[in-house]
This record gives C-alpha cells, sequence and structure tokens, in this order.
C-alpha cells in the first residue's frame, strides 16, 4: 500500500510533516459592504451581495461574535469586502483575536503600528491599462508606495486574457517594490467584452506563470501543480465546479454525494448572520470560476487522492505550502 512516507523522501517528508501540523481552519467575513471603488467582475458588487444584509456598527456586537468564531474552531479570519480599510475597528477586533488576513485594493494603507503583523493581500487586476478599464484607475501607483518593503504584504495578481506576454515586466515592478506576488486568473463575473478566457490562452498563461515562478523564485509565490489545476480547471482527471468546490459554507451544504470540504467553513456577510453560499457568489458560473483560494482549497481538502504518486504528492505539498505562506503559517 502506497503512504506518505514510502513515496516521500527524507527531506519532502520532513516538509510534509511541517504542514501536516497546522490544522488551518478558516472562514471568510465581509467586513464592510462599502468600497472605494467599484471594480467591473468584483463578484461582491456582481452579484448584489452588497445588498444582502445590513452592516452590523457596534464594534462590540463584531467582537463577541469573533469570540463565537474562535470557539466554532476558527484559527484563520479571511476579511473581504467592500473593502475591509474603510472599517479599522473591525479589522482590529479581529487582529486582536486570531490570525487575520485582509483583503484590500490598497488605496488606503494599514497603519502598521496598528497591525505590525497582520497578512496584507492587495488586489491588481492586469497592468494599468486593464485596471483602468475594468477599476477605474491604475491602483498600483498609490497601492507600490502605500506597502513598498512591506515583509507582511503582498500581491494577489489577477491576470486577464490582455496579460498574455505582459506579466513579466508586471512581476518585475512587484519585486522592484520590494514585495511578493501570487497570480490567479480573472473570472470576468460581469461579461467584460474581450476579457473571456480561451483554451489556447490558457494553456499559454500556463506558460508563462511557470517562467515567472522559475525566473523569480523570490519574488512569485506559487507552484506549477497550482498553475495546471488553475488553468486547466481538471484534478486528479476531475474537473472544477459544484460539485467538487470545497469552500461553499457549510450549514448551505446539502450536496450528495458530499465532497470533501474545508471543515467548518463559513463565509458570513457584514450583519454577523447572514451567510454566503462560497467563498465567491451565488450566481458565479462554478464552471466558470478561476478563484485561486478556491482552488487552492480543492487540493489541500484532496490528500488522501493524491497518495498514487511521488509528483502527485510533491505537488500537493507544494500548493498546502503555498497557501501556508500566503495567510503566514509559515514564512516566505
Amino acid at each position: 500500500m502506497k503512504t506518505v512516507s514510502s513515496l516521500l523522501e527524507e527531506e519532502w517528508y520532513n516538509r510534509y510533516k511541517k504542514i501536516s501540523k497546522l490544522h488551518i481552519r478558516s472562514s471568510i467575513y465581509d467586513v464592510t459592504n462599502r468600497c472605494n471603488l467599484r471594480c467591473k467582475g468584483c463578484f461582491f458588487f456582481s452579484s448584489g451581495e452588497h445588498e444582502a444584509a445590513r452592516e452590523e456598527m457596534d464594534v462590540r456586537k463584531w467582537e463577541a461574535f469573533i469570540d463565537q468564531e474562535m470557539a466554532r474552531g476558527v484559527n484563520l479570519a479571511i476579511l473581504i469586502g467592500g473593502e475591509p480599510t474603510l472599517c479599522l475597528d473591525r479589522v482590529a477586533a479581529f487582529y486582536k483575536r486570531l490570525p487575520t488576513f485582509c483583503a484590500t485594493n490598497g488605496l488606503i494603507k494599514v497603519p502598521r503600528d496598528r497591525f505590525p503583523h497582520m497578512m496584507v493581500g492587495i488586489s491588481l487586476w492586469g497592468d494599468e491599462a486593464d485596471e483602468k478599464i475594468l477599476r477605474g484607475r491604475d491602483t498600483f501607483s498609490i497601492s507600490s508606495k502605500n506597502y513598498a518593503g512591506d515583509p507582511h504584504a503582498y500581491y494577489l495578481y489577477t491576470i486577464t486574457p490582455k496579460q498574455i506576454g505582459k506579466t513579466e515586466r508586471i512581476v518585475k515592478k512587484i519585486r522592484d517594490a520590494g514585495l511578493k506576488v501570487h497570480m490567479q486568473l480573472l473570472s470576468n463575473d460581469e461579461g467584460v467584452d474581450q476579457f473571456f478566457w480561451t483554451g489556447d490562452q490558457l494553456k499559454d498563461i500556463r506558460d508563462e506563470m511557470d517562467q515567472m515562478l522559475d525566473r523569480y523564485p523570490d519574488t512569485v509565490i506559487s507552484s506549477k501543480y497550482y498553475h495546471q489545476i488553475i488553468t486547466s480547471g481538471r484534478m486528479l482527471d476531475r474537473p472544477f465546479g459544484w460539485n467538487e468546490c470545497p469552500s461553499v459554507t457549510e450549514p448551505m451544504d446539502k450536496r450528495d454525494p458530499a465532497p470533501k470540504r474545508l471543515i467548518g467553513f463559513i463565509r458570513y456577510a457584514s450583519d454577523l448572520k447572514t451567510m454566503h453560499r462560497c467563498c465567491t457568489s451565488e450566481t458565479r458560473d462554478c464552471s466558470t470560476c478561476k478563484d485561486g483560494a478556491a482552488h487552492m482549497s480543492w487540493v489541500m481538502v484532496n490528500k488522501r487522492g493524491h497518495i498514487r504518486s511521488e509528483t502527485e504528492l510533491k505537488g500537493w505539498i507544494e500548493v498546502y505550502e503555498m497557501f501556508a505562506k500566503l495567510y503566514q503559517f509559515i514564512p516566505w
């Protein structure tokens, strides 16, 4: 029988043991319904989730809610919005209690005197031209000044089809700002013209992502197995979709048969009561979802399926390590 120890030499087995002790239990929280941008393709606004619940304004209720979440076993709070930096008192309520990740567009700088070690993920949608089309402005020019050299921040570079052949310039700009970068693909939830992926484009961008990892290993936080999965939408000979996604809110998950899933995962709206279907939106077609975290989680919950070859198990380890680095459970 194939086992982890039988498939791995000592170095890889030690890497496996390190991540196997983490037991990450994450959930996602809409900190606010408001944002200082309105991006074409933002799942939060395109799906109407900003109108799903009224914001809880009393920070004491947030504090009590977070205590309940910790008692439920959550050890990683992923804060999204809207734009979380518009409500730093709510962000602080999380940060004071448990490991916290804040997703931001970077236009407002997280004050490091209040949040010295909080991991910040800065959204970047393509290059300057793409951002002006999709987001109305070039955010990098502002966010890169706000976070230059910050050891607890990285760019979440959402690559669009127009970025093929152009990613190296962006990766270099991020490197020169003294920051790391993780890559995912645009899902184009609002159907913006010329921003849909074709099969050939996905093959080309996979090759390019592999090249960026090879050329800039100290800047790019990624893995080639992740690139393969996110561009193909397949893992272990299975397609990604509703019947496979691990990031469905647990109390709302009635799938039968039940897939491998994140234990205790819930995505809460800003009223601290309403739950959203999944880590993105109820209106997204799961078969077209290219969300990076959802695909990473898909790999992570399917460890047993990867214990069939050395290559596949190493791919699983690399993806788990990547996730752990992005959320600061292990160092870069």
